[in-house]
């Protein structure tokens, strides 16, 4: 980590939820109106918790414990968006194609928030020693 991340919008786990929540969005607007208090919803609110979780944890690195509870909020909310994905996908709302790439890179999302955990005390020690 010899290049300081100024910015939770820098980092690839950021921009990779981001992308993702985006993408469920588009995929929603095609859901029957009659999900959009409950399917649609649900999934948007999940997808778009995964980032926002993941910038708590970027504002609270300084205390590690608090930088890990986020990060757990977040892979949380990303096993939260596969069940809703999955859901979408067996009331046949999205293709088998839509759904696989979503669970793909879900994973690959939750391979890398479980990398910054395992890590916590690299990225707070850095936090740390810039404030200083």
């Amino acid at each position: 980590m010899g290049n300081f991340v100024k910015s939770v919008h820098e980092l690839d786990v950021y921009r990779l939820a981001f992308e993702i929540q985006q993408e469920i969005f588009k995929l929603t607007k095609c859901f029957p109106k009659e999900e959009l208090y409950s399917l649609t919803d649900q999934v948007r609110r999940s997808s778009r918790s995964v980032g926002a979780n993941i910038c708590e944890a970027w504002a609270k690195r300084r205390y590690e414990a608090h930088f890990i509870s986020k990060l757990t909020d977040s892979d949380g909310e990303r096993e939260e968006t596969v069940h809703w994905v999955l859901s979408a996908y067996a009331c046949q709302y999205i293709s088998d194609s839509a759904k696989s790439e979503l669970i793909t890179r879900l994973e690959h999302l939750g391979a890398m928030i479980n990398k910054m955990i395992e890590c916590a005390e690299s990225w707070c020690l850095e936090a740390k020693g810039r404030k200083q």
